[in-house]
């Protein structure tokens, strides 16, 4: 996938009600090479649409305070990576609202690793 189909991909998505299977529940701890990763927030893949990384094209729940298997989000925003071959969607329940700044706070867990910038609905 090219630069511009990943950012035209993930930007075809906001404003969009999409199913995501979570894989990565609050609570979760991924153990990474040289660190470990708590989840604060769900997080997630839309089952069967392929990201810039060649799986699945991941999405941060917000909004939704324990831990959920699956959920129907509304994605309100994308976290740009410069420094990656993906990008990460953004999710809240529909009609809940998030600013960049509080949209920032919630996913710097990860994204504190890679130089991103939000975009927000």
């Amino acid at each position: 996938m090219t630069f511009e189909e990943r950012k035209a991909q993930v930007k075809s998505y906001l404003g969009k009600l999409v199913d995501v299977e979570i894989d990565r529940p609050i609570g979760y701890v991924h153990h990474k090479k040289d660190y470990d990763l708590h989840y604060p927030i769900n997080y997630g893949f839309i089952p069967d649409v392929i990201g810039g990384d060649g799986e699945e094209l991941d999405v941060y729940v917000l909004g939704i305070e324990k831990p959920v298997e699956k959920c129907r989000v509304r994605i309100i925003g994308i976290a740009h990576r410069e420094n990656d071959v993906e990008d990460k969607l953004i999710g809240a329940p529909d009609g809940m609202r998030f600013t960049s700044n509080e949209i920032t706070k919630l996913v710097l867990f990860q994204e504190k690793y890679y130089k991103t910038t939000i975009e927000a609905i």
